[in-house]
C-alpha cells in the first residue's frame, strides 16, 4: 500500500474569487463541487495523475494571520517571461510580498486573500513542471520530513540535505515536493495542506494505520461531517488522506 500526492487544499474567505484568480494565473479551468468549494486543473486534466497537482479551494471564515507553511513556486522559462508573469499577476490582482527574503533572484507575492508564493527565475530543474513547479513545505527538519513523506508516498527523492530535501512523482512529471529549513515554527492550522490518495482497491483504515506507524499523528480535528481523514505529519502539518481513487 501506498498514497500519491494529488492536490493541494486551500482555504480562503471567498473560493470562488480566489478559483478565478488561480485559474487564471496557471491557465487552468474552474469546477465547483458546490457552494463553497472550487477546483481548478488543467483543461483536458484526467484526474488523478502525477502530470499536474490539482487545487481544491475551501471557504472558510477564519482570517489568515500568519504566513503559511506550505505555498507554490511558480515556473517561468527566461527572464523576460518571469517579468511578465508577475506584472500580469500584479494585474489579476496579486500583489508583492516580503517575507523577509532580502535580496533574491525570485518574486515573492501574495494572491488577493494574501496567501504567500513565488514567481521563479528560470532553473532548467523546473523546465517540465508545468506552471507549477513545486509545492513548498517550510521545516525545521528536513531530514526528518523527508523520511516521513518518502515513506508515505511513492514519489522519489531526489535531494536530501540538512536545508532542503526534494521529491517527484516516481512518473518524472509534475512539480516538485520541496521541504526548505526556516526558522519559525508553526502556528495555528495550515491555510494550505496537502492531499493524498491511495491508489483503487486499497483499504483507507490500512491505510491510515500505516501512515500512524510512519509518524503521521492526529491533529484533533472533528471528523463527524466528513468522509475522509486528517492526519498530521511529524512537524505537525494537516493532510488529508482521502479516499482511494
Amino acid at each position: 500500500m501506498t498514497t500519491r500526492l494529488v492536490q493541494v487544499n486551500m482555504k480562503a474567505h471567498d473560493d470562488s474569487a480566489l478559483g478565478r484568480f488561480w485559474a487564471q494565473a496557471l491557465g487552468w479551468g474552474v469546477d465547483s463541487e458546490g457552494p463553497g468549494m472550487t477546483n481548478l486543473e488543467p483543461v483536458g486534466f484526467a484526474y488523478p495523475d502525477p502530470a499536474a497537482l490539482c487545487i481544491d479551494i475551501i471557504a472558510r471564515p477564519e482570517p489568515k494571520t500568519v504566513k503559511n507553511r506550505v505555498h507554490l513556486d511558480l515556473a517561468t522559462t527566461s527572464t523576460a517571461h518571469q517579468a511578465e508573469l508577475v506584472a500580469r499577476l500584479r494585474d489579476l490582482g496579486a500583489t508583492l510580498a516580503d517575507v523577509g527574503q532580502g535580496e533574491v533572484p525570485w518574486t515573492v507575492m501574495a494572491d488577493p486573500e494574501g496567501n504567500e508564493f513565488c514567481v521563479l527565475e528560470p532553473r532548467p530543474v523546473y523546465r517540465d513542471t508545468g506552471p507549477i513547479a513545486a509545492v513548498v513545505v517550510d521545516c525545521t527538519d528536513p531530514r526528518a520530513m523527508a523520511r516521513f513523506w518518502d515513506g508515505a508516498m511513492d514519489w522519489t527523492l531526489h535531494e536530501v540535505g540538512d536545508d532542503q530535501a526534494t521529491m517527484r512523482s516516481a512518473k518524472g512529471v509534475g512539480p516538485y515536493l520541496e521541504f526548505v529549513r526556516t526558522p519559525d515554527t508553526k502556528s495555528g492550522w495550515n491555510r494550505v495542506h496537502l492531499d493524498v490518495r491511495p491508489y483503487p482497491g486499497d483499504d483507507p483504515a490500512a491505510e491510515e494505520a500505516r501512515l500512524r506507524a510512519l509518524g503521521a499523528t492526529d491533529p484533533g480535528i472533528d471528523r463527524s461531517a466528513i468522509s475522509w481523514t486528517v492526519l498530521a505529519d511529524p512537524e505537525g502539518n494537516e493532510f488529508c488522506l482521502l479516499s482511494p481513487r
